[in-house]
């Protein structure tokens, strides 16, 4: 046999021992699949035992990120689905279904047979037919070990006014995916984009879907143009002419093997049709050149339409790869999107009207009375003020403002004192976090749970904040953070029938967290604010007690960057809080 011969018969077994593999891999992820299908299968049979409606009142949630929360088109309520928590070895799914009243600010837990399977990284939207509809899409389910994924594409929605939960069973609907966006639009639901993760693989989308809530039928859009390319957790908002913006979002690519390559996506997006919204009608793509202040680079941030025609941005996080880890830069900061003016900007506390008065009055006062002694000074030159300020992402900032002199202080303008004001008032804000779940209802923004990270550390959280989009003057704090928390270091001995437990969560995990509180009473406690104890030293002590906290649980240096960043920003908001 010639070289020819060897070298095709040397590629032939090449391509064997390839496709063997393939089908070896196939194999196996199937099985994976199969397996995660009687896990699931076996926990809604668990759900059916349910027969009655069951409402109670309770605690707030236990922490979770990636769930959703909907405002209640007709009542005074907010509505909390689904989601995920991580304790450093198991990852639990939750399907609970709990109801906040705005009024009352008080939490209610409701059971109702037959729900959804557990799940997160779903998507939900209310529409206000027969007494509030909400509808339910896809999303994931992941093993204990959070190691497998499953898809899943069932639609689901919850009758508002009976309480009961229906499946809807129409085909022709997107396949099973996660991290996608849908909205409302005129009388229909739109899906567009998310991801597919599987043991050997994974795919971003860009397809868009439709379902008519009249026909009960799913269509899949051809829109003409150019549109967005495949990405996962990006803005999608609908205006009340039935077009639709999508911005950002976070897609990856294999670039060699077992090496992916992040991107975060900042391009933004139009969808629109030409007829009224139905189903024959044809969509277009066009990319948009907003104006104004864009949101910086970020994933995992969240959405929500706020009044005025605008879409809003909350927080997010920014991973800076390095060599052997990944170190994310958290936000809490807001950003507008005016659909009518094409146009950005930044969402800025101006802070309780009151109060500037206050501070106005007051230094008009020291003016006054010191006046006299004011004229006799001698000219100033110029003067150093050095002021340390806390940024929207906890780290803390040193100003050097350089004062010419008397005359140049007087002729600031008001907004400038304003800002002063702002920035040395040390307002209630929640803490920097990404995954948190948002809604609005009567013009006021509600913010619950999300996550942020120290070091290998997740901190998920259960906090509930609120501010007013009309005002914009101060967040107000409606349930605070809790500063313990349990957190497992990775572990090769988990058994398998612990699986079954750290999967379903739920009932059993909220029981546990309590006899670990009773356990944790012996344990230091976070620091409380002393009568009359300045702000300065309350965070000075406060950031020694994160630092310890993080050491003990993670073993991390106390000088660390990400460590002191978080432990500021933590003591900062305790101290409100307290206050």
């Amino acid at each position: 046999m010639g070289k020819k011969g060897k070298r095709e018969k040397k590629g032939k077994g090449a391509e064997k021992t390839a496709a063997k593999m393939e089908k070896k891999v196939s194999r196996r992820a199937k099985k994976e699949e199969e397996d995660l299908e009687a896990l699931i299968a076996e926990f809604q049979s668990l759900d059916a035992k349910k027969t009655q409606v069951i409402e109670s009142s309770c605690p707030s949630p236990s922490p979770r990120l990636n769930g959703s929360l909907s405002a209640h088109p007709e009542k005074d309520e907010l509505i909390l689905f689904g989601g995920e928590y991580f304790n450093g070895q198991k990852t639990y799914l939750y399907n609970e279904l709990y109801v906040y009243n705005i009024r009352k600010n008080s939490w209610s837990k409701v059971e109702i047979p037959n729900p959804p399977p557990r799940r997160c990284a779903h998507q939900a939207a209310v529409v206000p037919t027969a007494g509030g509809q909400l509808w339910i899409f896809g999303g994931e389910f992941a093993s204990p070990n959070g190691e497998q994924f499953y898809h899943y594409k069932d639609l689901w929605v919850l009758h508002l006014s009976t309480k009961t939960w229906e499946q809807i069973k129409a085909s022709g609907g997107p396949s099973g995916r996660s991290g996608h966006r849908m909205v409302a639009c005129k009388r229909q639901l739109i899906i567009f984009g998310g991801f597919h993760e599987s043991a050997r693989d994974y795919i971003y989308y860009n397809d868009v879907y439709a379902f008519n809530l009249d026909s009960f039928t799913w269509s899949k859009l051809a829109p003409s143009g150019i549109g967005p390319a495949p990405r996962s957790g990006c803005q999608m908002a609908a205006s009340p002419e039935g077009s639709i913006i999508i911005y950002g979002g976070y897609s990856k690519q294999r670039i060699k093997k077992d090496v992916d390559k992040g991107t975060l996506h900042t391009d933004m997006f139009l969808l629109k049709t030409e007829g009224a919204g139905k189903e024959e009608d044809k969509w277009a793509w066009s990319r948009l050149n907003p104006s104004g202040v864009k949101p910086t680079p970020r994933s995992g941030f969240s959405v929500a339409i706020s009044p005025s025609n605008r879409s809003l941005l909350f927080g997010g996080v920014h991973d800076e790869e390095e060599e052997e880890s990944i170190e994310g830069d958290f936000f809490n900061d807001i950003y507008f999107y005016d659909i009518g003016k094409n146009r950005w900007f930044p969402g800025q506390l101006k802070g309780p009207k009151s109060e500037k008065r206050k501070r106005r009055r007051g230094r008009q006062a020291e003016a006054e009375g010191a006046g006299d002694e004011e004229v006799k000074q001698p000219p100033q030159g110029p003067v150093e003020i050095v002021k340390e300020v806390v940024a929207e992402d906890g780290t803390v900032m040193t100003i050097k403002q350089v004062i010419s002199g008397p005359a140049e202080e007087k002729e600031r303008s008001e907004s400038e004192e304003e800002e002063e004001d702002g920035a040395l008032g040390q307002q209630v804000e929640p803490c920097p976090r990404s995954n948190a779940m948002l809604a609005v209802k009567h013009g006021v923004l509600y913010v619950y749970g999300g996550m942020f990270e120290v070091g290998d550390r997740q901190f998920t959280l259960s906090d509930l904040y609120s501010i007013d989009l009309h005002k914009m003057e101060e967040w107000k704090v409606l349930v605070e953070m809790d500063p313990t928390q349990e957190w497992l270091e990775e572990s090769e001995s988990d058994e398998e029938d612990d699986d079954m437990e750290g999967a379903e969560g739920g009932e059993e995990e909220e029981e546990s967290s309590e006899e670990e509180s009773e356990d944790e009473e012996g344990e230091e406690q976070h620091p409380s604010v002393q009568p009359g104890e300045k702000h300065a030293d309350y965070l000075s002590r406060t950031e020694q007690y994160w630092i310890k906290l993080a050491r003990s649980n993670m073993g991390l240096d106390a000088k660390e960057k990400k460590v002191v960043k978080v432990a500021h920003a933590m003591a900062k908001t305790f101290y409100e809080d307290s206050v």
